[in-house]
């Protein structure tokens, strides 16, 4: 167990119907906000509506920043970022998922601190403020309701690069599970994948030594994300699978699991990242598409970790660790298979994925994370076997 400083700042509010407390929370983090949201769902479902009435009910001002994609761009956070400047903003209420509270989050830095949002990514700038964020999550994955963690992607470059800072966690997060019932289930299930990897990642990939606490609290969440997914597949308004489903997203990455480990890598991410920016897919989709053949190319390095993952989480057991790892492998694909995750870049409908431009992007973000066991034939291999 390495020495470790934990601190979650963020205010929860969770339960059925908790959505009708925004005014209630917004009233107290200033009189006027940039009010940040996606497409339309927020409109087809009502929330809108009642989002709108309850800040007028409360005397609070705003100006809207809608439009928001799923992988949220550079130029549509800078777009926010004027906005706050000319309307004498207060603070943020971003009402969506990861990526709206992302975008959220990039813009309340970069608004407080005068300077351009993407000198953070670059690492040429350190966040040292934000305007404060109200986050009302309706969809739950990313956990950036409960850390201090962004990602944005420059279309100008197509680099897709995330960063954590411990002044943009969101000063409260609604989470309303009633808001969850309407997600398409396919978009649920890439949901499930990214919770289920930022789990993983730092339980393979980190020199924490014997750390039994967190491992095991890995392998119970991945269990539960797996549990409550098969049962929302079966019935999308199952609301304890609902409930359950939305608490492990947070849970799942915000901080908890990584409290003692020391240092960790994330590099299912950082190849996934080159993948939604050039092709626009979801990051889900790009994980579960990538992270088995990254396990395969580390089987040798971690064997050990492969095989207990195997056991624990899926019940396979066998004569040997290598053959058991390898179990555990081939067990994670099966559940993607069973939930309707892509394994190819062909799933997905990538049919000729640019290997070398995503080998050249992954590269050029591991640098700034400076993981050295990148280099360009073993990027390229995962790319290469994904097809």
């Amino acid at each position: 167990m390495k020495d470790f400083i934990f601190h979650n700042p963020t205010k929860i509010v969770f339960g059925e119907n908790s959505s009708d407390k925004i005014g209630f929370f917004a009233k107290n983090m200033g009189k006027k906000a940039l009010l940040v949201y996606g497409q339309n769902s927020i409109k087809k479902s009502g929330l809108y509506d009642k989002v709108i009435a309850d800040l007028k009910a409360n005397d609070i001002g705003f100006v809207e920043h809608g439009g928001i994609k799923s992988n949220p761009t550079l130029t549509h956070a800078r777009e926010g970022v004027l906005k706050v400047q000319e309307n004498n903003i207060d603070f943020i209420i971003a009402i969506g998922g990861g990526s709206v509270i992302d975008e959220g989050k990039a813009i309340a830095a970069s608004a407080a601190m005068g300077v351009d949002v993407w000198s953070f990514f670059t690492q040429e700038v350190a966040i040292d403020k934000a305007l404060p964020i109200l986050a009302v999550l309706t969809m739950p994955a990313t956990g950036t309701e409960m850390n201090g963690n962004m990602v944005i992607t420059n279309t100008e470059t197509s680099d897709k690069f995330g960063l954590g800072n411990s002044c943009l966690y969101p000063q409260v997060s609604i989470l309303d599970p009633i808001l969850t019932h309407s997600i398409p289930l396919k978009t649920t299930v890439h949901s499930a994948v990214d919770v289920v990897s930022h789990l993983t990642e730092s339980y393979f990939n980190n020199a924490g030594g014997w750390t039994i606490l967190q491992e095991r609290y890995v392998e119970g969440m991945v269990k539960t994300v797996i549990d409550a997914t098969s049962r929302i597949l079966q019935n999308s308004q199952d609301s304890d699978a609902r409930s359950t489903f939305m608490w492990a997203a947070t849970m799942g990455w915000n901080g908890l699991n990584v409290a003692g480990i020391g240092a960790f890598s994330m590099p299912c991410h950082t190849l996934e990242h080159p993948v939604s920016a050039l092709y626009d897919i979801s990051h889900g989709a790009g994980l579960s598409i990538l992270t088995p053949q990254w396990m395969m190319m580390e089987l040798e390095n971690k064997e050990a970790k492969f095989a207990r993952f195997a056991y624990e989480v899926f019940g396979v057991s066998l004569p040997s660790q290598k053959e058991q790892a390898i179990a555990g492998v081939e067990a994670l694909k099966s559940w993607y298979k069973e939930i309707g995750a892509p394994l190819t870049f062909a799933d997905a409908g990538i049919l000729n994925p640019d290997v070398a431009k995503l080998t050249e992007l992954t590269l050029k973000a591991s640098k700034l994370k400076n993981m050295k066991e990148f280099n360009d034939s073993y990027v390229s291999k995962i790319f290469s076997t994904s097809i």
